[in-house]
């Protein structure tokens, strides 16, 4: 739409050359009209304001909205989180609202060797509600479990927690940001007693130096990259560490490439040297911290010459990144899945946590401590009752008092709140014993996301009855005895919370298709036939939002000022926001005080100690995975979207040229547990002893084929970013499977066309559709 115009009106550009930019009277001279007149083809088109629905930065944007009520495009909003920038997925994201593939209408059959069938929602509900009845009137309430999202809307993550708890009446829920932030949030509430970043995207831009760790910023968050190189454009120095060289890290001052899991013995190295240098605010350290000296302790077991041993990097990298760091007047330090997808994961974290406090760099306007959250909800959907381990408000389930405030709130006897379950990836061993014989789940993949998948395949396929929801049928869903068609996120409003904290709100759109129903409306429904409706009386997530408002009063997480009027007024606030006059908390710690009791900083020594799985003569590499800018976790969105799948068809394994490939050809790569064979990219951006494969894909070319399911013990993270891997020669690569669709549809052929290109990119972004050759063979 043209600048200044009005919907539904056309505007006359006036060419006169006291008002028009120099040349134009020229150009309609010399009759430069363009071929087709510009002419619109959409008229009476309505702009709606939103956010992206992908990863945790949430871009501001608009849905283009024809007559017809369909939205049709997308347009970059001037929000002060992206200020008109998005990315290839943001650009791409609208397509998913109309796409041919949506499921239309619920899918049912009674066996799994039995193909789905389309069939009505009462049946559909009558089935589903008369298998969670069946197998737990046999085998307990705990014996049906519940799988959530951080892609919901907050209201949704809500509504799970509850429905878990006070309609199935299980102890067994949990959510796939298990696989994304858990080690972070267990780092950040050891520490700060409050889990959340420290400051907002802004404060980049006012530090001296940034350190970015185990994050691909340029392809994971790449419009949060404007942020660096804005304080690059101030002088800030930036300090890379990943063991690939990664796009933000070609434009850094230092990359250090250190190996797949050795974290935390690099960053206690850098605080051994601070520390060694009398470079720490011990000032600062007296008068806001516990845990000091046990820190400062731990550290000495790491001096460089030792760290940089196990870390594969050079002594003179540690003490640049330790003087750089200690040595800005305002220092920040973010980090991402390359530190916390590890065995030792809530460690990495912390040890991250010390360096920012040991030299005083906490709580100040550019100065502080961030966690990039992965997932478009990936901090609010960890809030509100979803985790295994926690109810609305960050509350402890294990906490009597807690219990009690929400057991109060929710009008349920005390006795009848279950207790604490277990992690995502317990919950697929558990599977595999029969201690949970049924399953609903919503807005996850595990069948592309969880490690080792033939466990995790093992395990769905011993449940008795699974039932989905989605939007697309994914793998897991195409695996399922019934599935739920669900809404998209522009067919619906609600709120997130991005990496900031910044709760923003997601605006509707569209009315979805015939047949297709909202979450909320699914799980209160099938709360009303399970007897328990008179505590699922919401019709919208407005009156979701209502309740869990008052449920997060007076917590650490307190939403409670928040309202969408407020939302819509402001763009977007930062809990925690007690009141509706409190203007939210963009930047904590300001006033020296943490949210534990005693207002200090509680520091954790740290000890590192190897990943789990050994490398020895047979396995000598690392393999690590992770991202690329084109796709979108586990995929099933991603991979049906045209652009994208042109632009990134297929996995791909990056290697070191010292291992004598050659460009596309087939290489399989090896660990305990699997095998898979991708296309070389070589390249001398990673480490010679590692190589890396991204996991958007399914089997077989997933990469979870190949990685282990070990856990951090206390966050139950899996360990993505490193196990034992050979590489070796092949013949033939594994073919890329198009997405799965419903009963009498094909893959969206228009999406599918590059699905079968072989060749890798020529960069980790991915080969745009210009640089192909489309000539036949």
């Amino acid at each position: 739409m043209a600048h200044g115009a009005r919907q539904g009106t056309s505007v006359t550009l006036p060419v006169d050359p006291t008002i028009a930019p120099p040349g134009t009277r020229t150009f309609h001279d010399a009759g430069g009209i363009p071929a087709d007149r510009w002419h619109a083809d959409q008229t009476g088109e309505t702009l709606v304001p939103t956010h992206c629905c992908f990863c945790g930065v949430q871009c501001g944007m608009y849905l283009r909205v024809n007559q017809a009520g369909k939205v049709f495009g997308v347009e970059p909003r001037n929000h002060d989180i992206n200020r008109m920038r998005l990315c290839p997925k943001g650009i791409n994201a609208y397509q998913q609202v109309n796409h041919p593939d949506r499921l239309t209408a619920p899918l049912i059959r009674r066996y799994r060797d039995k193909p789905f069938q389309e069939c009505t929602w009462d049946e559909a509900l009558d089935f589903t509600v008369a298998e969670i009845r069946r197998i737990q009137e046999v085998y307990g309430a705990d014996a049906f479990g519940m799988l959530g999202g951080a892609s919901l809307s907050t209201e949704k993550t809500y509504l799970v927690g509850k429905f878990a708890r006070v309609a199935l009446r299980t102890r067994h829920i949990d959510y796939n940001g298990r696989l994304c932030m858990v080690s972070a949030a267990g780092a950040n509430k050891l520490a700060f007693g409050i889990d959340r970043a420290g400051n907002p995207f802004s404060d980049i831009l006012l530090s001296d130096c940034v350190l970015i760790a185990g994050s691909n910023v340029g392809e994971c968050f790449p419009v949060m990259t404007q942020y660096i190189w804005g304080a690059r454009d101030r002088g800030a120095k930036l300090i890379v560490v990943d063991p690939r060289e990664t796009p933000v890290a070609r434009t850094a001052d230092l990359h250090v490439p250190l190996k797949p899991g050795t974290d935390s013995a690099f960053f206690n190295a850098v605080l051994h040297v601070i520390v060694r240098d009398g470079l720490t605010d011990e000032k600062y350290l007296a008068d806001h911290t516990t845990g000091w000296d046990a820190v400062k302790a731990a550290v000495e077991n790491y001096p460089p010459d030792r760290a940089a041993g196990i870390c594969g990097v050079g002594v003179e990298q540690i003490e640049q990144v330790a003087h750089w760091f200690a040595g800005a007047e305002r220092a920040m330090a973010w980090h991402a899945r390359g530190v916390e997808h590890h065995s030792q994961g809530v460690e990495n974290c912390l040890s991250i946590i010390n360096l920012c406090v040991a030299t005083g760099n906490i709580g100040r306007p550019g100065a502080g401590y961030g966690t990039l959250t992965g997932q478009g909800n990936g901090q609010g959907g960890r809030e509100h009752g979803q985790k295994s381990d926690l109810l609305p408000g960050g509350r402890s389930i294990t906490d009597p008092e807690h219990r009690r405030e929400i057991c109060h709130i929710w009008g349920i006897p005390e006795d009848e709140l279950p207790l604490a379950g277990t992690s995502m990836m317990e919950m697929v061993h558990q599977m595999r014993r029969r201690e949970i014989r049924g399953l609903i789940a919503t807005c996850n993949n595990p069948f592309v996301s969880l490690p080792n998948h033939h466990v995790v395949k093992e395990g769905y396929d011993t449940l008795e009855f699974h039932v989905q929801l989605d939007f697309f049928l994914s793998e897991t869903a195409a695996n399922a005895h019934v599935v739920l068609p669900v809404t998209v996120w522009a067919e619906d409003e609600g709120v997130m919370a991005n990496a900031e904290a910044r709760v923003v709100k997601h605006n509707k759109a569209q009315d979805p298709p015939p047949g297709v129903r909202t979450d909320t409306w699914i799980l209160c429904e099938l709360a009303r036939r399970l007897g328990t409706g008179d505590k699922f009386a919401f019709s919208t997530s407005r009156d979701v939002f209502e309740e869990l408002r008052i449920a997060s009063a007076g917590t650490v997480n307190d939403y409670y000022g928040i309202t969408y009027e407020r939302l819509e007024e402001t763009g977007g606030i930062a809990w925690p926001c007690p009141t509706t006059e409190h203007p939210g908390t963009p930047r904590l710690f300001e006033d020296g005080r943490t949210y534990h009791p005693d207002g200090k900083i509680h520091l954790q020594a740290v000890a590192w100690h190897p990943p789990i799985d050994p490398y020895d003569e047979t396995y000598p590499l690392s393999l690590t995975t992770g991202r690329t800018v084109a796709h979108y976790l586990s995929g099933n969105q991603t991979r049906r979207l045209g652009a994208l799948v042109e632009q990134t068809p297929r996995p791909w394994v990056e290697v070191h040229p010292s291992h004598g490939f050659s460009n596309g050809q087939p290489v399989r790569v090896v660990t305990r547990r699997g095998s898979a064979v991708y296309p070389a990219l070589v390249l001398e951006s990673i480490r010679p002893d590692t190589v890396f494969v991204p996991y958007h894909w399914p089997s077989p070319t997933a990469a979870n084929i190949l990685t282990i399911d070990a856990l951090d013990p206390r966050s139950k993270i899996p360990e993505y970013k490193v196990c034992a891997a050979r590489i070796e020669a092949a013949t033939t690569l594994d073919e890329v499977p198009a997405p799965p669709t419903g009963p009498g549809r094909v893959a969206y052929p228009e999406t599918q066309v590059s699905r079968t290109d072989p060749r890798p990119p020529t960069a980790p972004q991915g080969l745009g559709t210009a640089e192909r050759d489309w000539s036949p063979p």
